[in-house]
């Protein structure tokens, strides 16, 4: 077993030292032996990651949070499964490739152009067409009953002249005749210029 009250006495790579420091994290919070594993790892990881190519602020920044999820980790660690330096070292690794991938991806931006629908109307359209169906609606229902039939059936069911007048039991020319005036009132409620003119 290593001594643990020296935290300047280096460790040697391929022993149970390092296991050994892990175990006694995970165990008891042991910070003598987490300044040992941060005295031999810190130094490697970020010579690691600038190899890779990454700055020395970033190889930094990577390390410090490796070695807080060693410290914070500590209790997963199972030397039968991998020694102390891959375990330490997947854990660098694995940040370093959520931080790329967090680098590479671009920040969402809500207003930008490719996640505006093509069709959606401005709010001011979406508004005044409100607006145009509600008054439609409106004058629709201030039709006489007979006039709203023939407008349903001829514009919503899409029945011919024909159609409408043996539906209702109606000469074809009066079934035309109410479209016709219906059309008048729609159009004058609608736009007031165009009912002047009539």
């Amino acid at each position: 077993m290593v001594a643990m009250d020296d935290p300047r006495r280096p460790l040697s790579e391929g022993s149970d030292q390092l296991s050994a420091c892990i175990t006694r994290i995970a165990t008891a919070q042991d910070e003598t032996a987490f300044e040992l594993l941060f005295r031999h790892f810190a130094p490697r990881l970020k010579s690691y990651f600038t190899n890779l190519g990454g700055d020395a602020a970033m190889a930094e920044e990577i390390t410090q949070e490796a070695m807080v999820a060693v410290w914070k980790n500590a209790g997963q660690f199972d030397p039968a499964k991998a020694s102390a330096a891959t375990w330490v070292f997947t854990i660098a690794r694995n940040l370093s490739i959520d931080r790329f991938r967090q680098a590479r991806r671009p920040a969402f931006d809500p207003n930008d152009p490719a996640f505006i629908p093509e069709d959606e109307e401005p709010p001011d359209r979406q508004l005044e067409r409100v607006e145009a169906e509600q008054k439609v609606r409106e004058v629709l229902n201030s039709l006489s009953p007979n006039e709203q039939s023939v407008l349903m059936l001829s514009f919503y069911e899409n029945r011919s002249h024909g159609e409408i007048a043996e539906r209702l039991g109606l000469p074809v020319g009066t079934v035309k005749s109410r479209i016709r005036l219906a059309f008048g009132k729609l159009r004058a409620a609608l736009d007031p210029q165009a009912g002047a003119g009539q």
